[in-house]
């Protein structure tokens, strides 16, 4: 018969960038989705690969996916040169020299309008010249905009108590910074890197986004993602 499920579906995180931070995978949350009594395929995002090569892109990450709900991977964090960050679950932040404003996460409430649940937010805005670059979104709150030689702080992730206890998860990478590094975003993201290679990749099974590296030829992966099925008894 039928019966009404909560989830939580959460994608794989972006890979860093070579001068920016990694989105945070797509967070979708609900209650009542109605399921029967089948077998369902669940797929889990895996993060995305961090760059490979002088002023690349981080890769994005991979889609979850529930029944009819699909999570969008976190777009992967930008590079020099190349600039922006990609679209995801939420968006990459945009690397030095950024040709555009910033790469944008999948739409959302607080946005431009679309999705509901909220699945992420835009990433952050880089600056001009080989100082710092913007973080990635999270699933809460825009990635930060790097400013001078400070790479911008990896945007919030979202909380939620489905299992229980309260975990916040799908926080932003970090952008680098020539002085200061951008701080991770809560609930899974990198820490950006300053010019000592201390980024961090995102958080495994929370769908963070990697953090962003100060130049180089390779970087960190963004965090695998997740689904929680919760059966609700009536």
């Amino acid at each position: 018969g039928a019966a009404a499920v909560e989830y939580l579906v959460i994608a794989g995180g972006g890979g860093g960038g070579s001068f920016a931070g990694g989105g945070a995978g797509g967070y979708r949350t609900d209650t009542g989705l109605g399921v029967t009594a089948q077998e369902y395929t669940i797929t889990v995002g895996g993060g995305g690969t961090g760059f490979s090569g002088v002023g690349s892109q981080g890769g994005d990450g991979g889609d979850s996916i529930f029944s009819s709900i699909t999570s969008t991977g976190g777009g992967g964090g930008g590079g020099f040169g190349t600039s922006d960050g990609k679209t995801g679950g939420s968006g990459g932040g945009a690397g030095c020299n950024s040709s555009s404003p910033y790469a944008s996460g999948a739409v959302g409430a607080g946005n431009e309008g679309g999705f509901s649940p909220v699945e992420g937010y835009n990433g952050g805005l880089g600056v001009s010249g080989a100082t710092a670059g913007g973080a990635g979104g999270g699933a809460s709150e825009v990635g930060g905009n790097a400013s001078s030689h400070t790479g911008g702080n990896g945007g919030a992730g979202r909380s939620s108590s489905i299992t229980g206890s309260a975990i916040t998860r799908a926080g932003g990478g970090g952008g680098p910074g020539a002085s200061t590094r951008g701080a991770a975003g809560s609930g899974g993201g990198g820490q950006g890197d300053t010019t000592d290679g201390s980024m961090a990749a995102g958080g495994t099974n929370l769908g963070g986004g990697g953090g962003g590296k100060y130049g180089g030829s390779s970087g960190t992966a963004g965090g695998s993602g997740l689904v929680i099925i919760k059966y609700l008894f009536q």
